[in-house]
């Protein structure tokens, strides 16, 4: 768990400038859709499937690809899976690997022990209350998914948005720290089974969640310990 949850954005599309491919400019992106078993990683794409297993060969070629201001060492995973993806998207694009090893540092002003991630945008863990979701639903025409979001760590009870004071707390055996919370992109309005973009969520959440400019909905946080977390464990807060 040094740069986040076990196999956890570890991969990524890169167009032909080497530059991450979002969908917050890519809509189609969100037809794929991932599963993992203990062996491989599962993605489809409407009726089509394609099969990459967790530990396979890289193309031995280092390219240096852009997240937002960050430059690091990728490797392609095989041409074959860049054409899959090339050709359900209808743009050149490569997938790359992000090998464990390789350095990624938080940003220096939020960093704890060091801390490191991997293709995220810029930290390993996104916590969320269901009772926030809850809250912004009730406030919504229709309701919206949790996936809208794209936590990794989602949490039921207590009080809506909580979770953006939290600074120390344990999650079953694991030590976190909340460093920031998070400032939300387009992302969320883009319809996670469709593909579509609106406006919402984000035009309800800039009535009562803005903060200058940002518009804040969930907190990310970092491990200082990395052993298993469960489903159901329990979150105690110092």
């Amino acid at each position: 768990m040094e740069k986040g949850l076990k196999y956890d954005r570890r991969w990524m599309l890169i167009d032909e400038k080497n530059q991450f491919m979002t969908q917050r400019v890519h809509h189609q992106m969100a037809l794929f859709k991932p599963s993992i078993d203990e062996e491989r990683l599962t993605i489809r794409f409407k009726q089509d499937a394609i099969v990459i297993p967790f530990y396979h060969p890289l193309i031995d070629v280092p390219l240096e690809s852009t997240i937002w201001d960050d430059t690091v060492t990728t490797f392609e995973v095989h041409n074959e899976y860049s054409k899959w993806f090339s050709d359900r998207l209808g743009i050149n694009c490569k997938l790359v690997a992000f090998p464990e090893s390789n350095s990624r540092p938080i940003d220096v002003r939020y960093r704890i022990n060091d801390a490191h991630v991997s293709l995220a945008d810029a930290y390993p863990f996104l916590i969320i209350g269901q009772s926030s979701l809850d809250d912004l639903n009730s406030r919504l025409t229709e309701s919206v998914p949790m996936n809208r979001f794209r936590p990794n760590l989602v949490f039921t009870g207590g009080q809506p948005y909580e979770e953006d004071g939290w600074k120390n707390f344990m999650i079953g055996n694991n030590r976190f720290v909340g460093v920031k919370n998070c400032a939300r992109c387009a992302l969320p309005t883009v319809n996670q089974d469709t593909a579509e973009k609106g406006r919402e969520p984000l035009l309800t959440l800039s009535k009562y969640r803005r903060q200058g400019e940002k518009i804040l909905f969930g907190q990310n946080i970092i491990a200082t310990d990395h052993y298993e977390i469960h489903e159901r464990d329990t979150i105690t807060l110092h």
